[in-house]
């Protein structure tokens, strides 16, 4: 019995210990776990609201420098504006209003030698390169004649006001982009042919801008504004609707709009071409709807290229 008991002992006393020691390594993986959880529950948040603030613009790009871009931006602009119009019939007036712009002590005219003449327009802000939180370099794009270029303009600022702080430079702009050729579509001519005296009638009530001859033309519910004579519907030139099926198709229309020399749709038949109503060729897409067997627009905005 003695024996019995003292073996019944050590098998206990070796279970014991096997099984603290089974606890004690659970005990650590579960706080190992634990701290895992409780990490990434903190990083996580973290991490979503650096990356919110970095997409949202929360916290400011250091590149600027703390430099106010767009109010250097209409400076320059303004002083483009100036200096790149000049005739040498009348020097003081560009000299006069590049004051406002040049430091003190610079040359009146800011490099010009007085001679010759140039007209510029069309000025806007291009780009800037910030420097540091006083200075930078801004580009401006204008045009001159047939020609389209770039004005790189040097900017100092003090910390409320600027001033150009250096000769500016002309660049050449870049030309206009290759643009790759696109089949054309095919096109649905019995649809096209049932169109063409709706879309007729509905772009010379839309010059007209008469919203009650334009309900004629419009889809039920909708209403669309005209142009209240500004212009005159010259020719409906062409009709292209891509094949397909359907009660609602999108559509192509070519209009020539006349336009007299004052801005309205009177005809004038002189034989001066100038008082002559001008003859402008836009393209328009159109939703339209057919609704009891009668083709009717929905809505109308300018037409995009087709994509290749």
């Amino acid at each position: 019995m003695f024996a019995s008991s003292g073996s019944a002992r050590r098998r206990g006393g070796w279970s014991g210990g096997g099984g603290r020691w089974l606890v004690w390594t659970g005990r650590a993986i579960l706080w190992a776990l634990i701290i895992v959880i409780v990490v990434n529950g903190v990083r996580a948040p973290f991490e979503r609201f650096t990356q919110e603030g970095a997409t949202t613009g929360a916290t400011p790009e250091p590149s600027d420098s703390g430099f106010p871009m767009t109010q250097a931006a209409a400076f320059a602009n303004q002083f483009a504006a100036v200096y790149l119009n000049f005739n040498a019939s009348n020097p003081r007036q560009r000299a006069d209003r590049l004051k406002a712009f040049l430091p003190e002590g610079a040359q009146e005219q800011f490099g010009w030698n007085g001679y010759g003449q140039m007209s510029a327009g069309a000025f806007q802000f291009a780009g800037i390169s910030v420097r540091d939180s006083a200075n930078a370099v801004v580009t401006v794009t204008y045009q001159a004649g047939s020609r389209r270029g770039l004005l790189s303009v040097p900017v100092y600022y003090d910390g409320s006001r600027f001033v150009v702080s250096a000769r500016p430079g002309l660049l050449p702009a870049p030309g206009p982009a290759g643009l790759p050729a696109v089949g054309e579509p095919d096109r649905d001519s019995a649809t096209e042919s049932e169109l063409r005296p709706q879309l007729e009638g509905f772009f010379k009530a839309y010059a007209a801008g008469d919203q009650v001859d334009l309900q004629r033309y419009v889809a039920n519910g909708v209403t669309i504004e005209g142009f209240d004579g500004a212009l005159s519907l010259a020719q409906l030139k062409d009709v292209v609707v891509p094949a397909g099926e359907g009660s609602t198709r999108e559509v192509t229309a070519v209009v020539v709009w006349a336009v007299s020399p004052g801005g309205g749709a009177a005809n004038s038949r002189t034989d001066d071409p100038a008082t002559q109503p001008a003859g402008l060729e836009q393209a328009y897409r159109l939703t339209v709807e057919k609704q009891g067997g009668k083709w009717f627009v929905e809505a109308v905005q300018g037409a995009s290229r087709p994509v290749g």
